[in-house]
């Protein structure tokens, strides 16, 4: 399964001290572990064969070896594509190649963290929620734009507010029939996070869309929808992290459509046909 080593690095800062140690180790001699014992990785790391193998079971690999077969087809897969960073001196050619391969990656790398029981789940409460509130800002606030967009166009009562004020007060007047979807790729923007606070505060199921790992997003939700990416340069634009949120919408939408054509299908054709008369 690829996206292991990118699993590591997402974990690294929530792992315990001695689990900490041997991400790091792995992170940065990922070439050297398919061949390396147990006992050498643990002595290498200042650890114990115990931690390595708790460090395992905490990352969901089965064991050791289960890890060390992850991490070489990840490399595997690696050599196969191209880099996503920009350097300031690519052609546009070079950055054509290099953000589209970046954004595939993250989908890619998405798709194999990607809980399908949790996607199940929240497909479930979408469908029968009386009324769905998206909450996001900056980047994050146009992923919730477009799941707004697609929502309604199926007649689900949703709202995804750009002003965060309007996001906590809908939060604070939800009730159990409802649910809020907090999209954030680090979990730890605070607008986002109190929002989906409020909102299970209030009663309602509550998912999140982030990056793989714990953090104060996670606490707050109900259902966990993990992301990844490899950022390339210009981080604070949010690019590949984007497309891995949004194809998770798209995933949602698509089964909830599936499962509902007959009752969907009249309000698609509505839709359609009233701003069909908006075009020349």
């Amino acid at each position: 399964m690829p996206g292991s080593l990118e699993k590591i690095e997402e974990m690294t800062d929530n792992l315990r001290p001695s689990e900490k140690k041997i991400a790091e180790y792995i992170l940065k001699n990922p070439n050297e572990i398919s061949d390396l014992p147990i006992a050498e990785l643990a002595k290498r790391c200042g650890s114990s064969e115990a931690s390595v193998v708790r460090f395992c079971r905490t990352l969901g690999f089965k064991g050791y070896q289960d890890l060390k077969i992850k991490i070489s087809a990840d490399l595997s897969l690696r050599m196969k594509k191209v880099q996503g960073l920009i350097n300031l001196d690519d052609d546009i050619d070079i950055i054509v190649t290099k953000v589209s391969k970046n954004n595939m990656q993250a989908i890619e790398n998405t798709m194999d963290i990607l809980d399908k029981k949790e996607i199940e789940r929240a497909a479930d409460a979408l469908i029968k929620a009386k009324k769905i509130d998206f909450y996001g800002v900056g980047a994050s606030a146009i992923v919730a734009q477009d799941a707004m967009h697609k929502f309604m166009r199926i007649n689900k009562a949703c709202t995804a507010y750009l002003d965060t004020h309007m996001q906590l007060t809908s939060a604070a007047n939800l009730s159990p029939e409802d649910v809020a979807v907090g999209i954030s790729y680090s979990g730890q923007t605070m607008d986002t996070v109190d929002a989906l606070r409020l909102a299970k505060n209030a009663g309602a199921t509550t998912i999140c869309i982030t990056k793989f790992g714990q953090s104060p997003i996670t606490k707050y939700s109900d259902i966990k929808l993990f992301v990844t990416s490899s950022e390339a340069l210009f981080r604070s634009g949010a690019m590949a992290s984007r497309m891995a949120q949004l194809n998770v919408i798209d995933i949602l939408f698509s089964i909830i459509a599936c499962r509902k054509y007959d009752d969907i299908i009249k309000y698609l054709e509505n839709t359609s046909d009233a701003v069909s008369l908006r075009k020349y």
